[in-house]
């Protein structure tokens, strides 16, 4: 079962940030127990769950990262930092922008792309039915270390020109980490976003089918913008009536499907 999801693609603005929160609330609505883990430097999935590091001293995951080398509380201490959302019901781990240091600070750690898999310890992965992390747009040791972790790849593509800039390389990285270190990685599907009414975007959604074929998720998101809205008001499209916020739930009922098949 793929337990362990990540939002990735090395690209920026695609929509990661809104398909992690959203799928994570709309599994969370689904009866699901659900844990979000922001592993952007930009830390936009905290803003959106309205985390505000002024007012919580408690470490973020770039501390939490740190404790590969020993600077900081021993990995199995990682439970006590979750935080929970009451607005949107869900459980995460939010970021920060020292997590920008990571490629600094790990450099000298042995296994280095397994810290995020050694962190999520048992104890804390059998508390959740899903643990969805939002990749940062980039293909260095973070975006490793959530593969590393993940059993499953979500890969969010804006339905634009130039969607298909970077998936050549993060397909690689995929494959690479599938072939050495994660032999159970799986893309769970391939989302189209940012739809609208153009033969542009339609253009693309059907290249997208042509090179990834039964990986191309049934749903699609469109562009709107209720999730600027959504995330100004630090709320999921899914807790309130909007027609993304059905998309992401139909998303979420979808991935659902796809995982139970296995």
């Amino acid at each position: 079962m793929y337990k362990i999801i990540s939002v990735a693609n090395q690209k920026g603005g695609v929509g990661k940030t809104t398909t992690a929160m959203n799928v994570g609330v709309a599994l969370r609505l689904a009866g699901k127990r659900v844990l979000l883990i922001d592993l952007d430097p930009q830390a936009n999935l905290s803003t959106y769950l309205d985390f505000d590091r002024t007012f919580d001293e408690k470490p973020t995951i770039s501390h939490l990262m740190m404790t590969a080398i020993g600077q900081m509380k021993k990995l199995e201490d990682v439970k006590q930092y979750i935080r929970h959302n009451e607005v949107n019901d869900i459980d995460f781990i939010p970021s920060d922008i020292n997590l920008a240091n990571a490629d600094c600070y790990l450099a000298g750690v042995i296994s280095r792309e397994t810290v995020l898999k050694r962190m999520l310890s048992k104890d804390i992965v059998e508390d959740y039915d899903y643990i969805i992390i939002d990749c940062l747009p980039s293909l260095g040791v973070l975006l490793m270390n959530a593969l590393v972790a993940s059993n499953g790849v979500i890969i969010p593509v804006q339905a634009q020109k130039f969607a298909f800039d970077g998936l050549g390389m993060l397909n690689n990285i995929f494959e690479q980490v599938k072939e050495t270190l994660k032999p159970d990685l799986e893309i769970i599907g391939v989302l189209p976003t940012m739809v609208d009414n153009t033969n542009a975007s339609r253009r693309i959604v059907e290249q997208l089918k042509e090179s990834y074929n039964e990986k191309l998720f049934h749903t699609v998101i469109h562009r709107a913008t209720e999730a600027v809205e959504s995330t100004a008001k630090h709320k999921s499209l899914c807790i309130y009536k909007n027609r993304l916020g059905e998309e992401y739930k139909a998303l979420a009922s979808e991935i659902t499907e796809r995982i139970e098949k296995k």
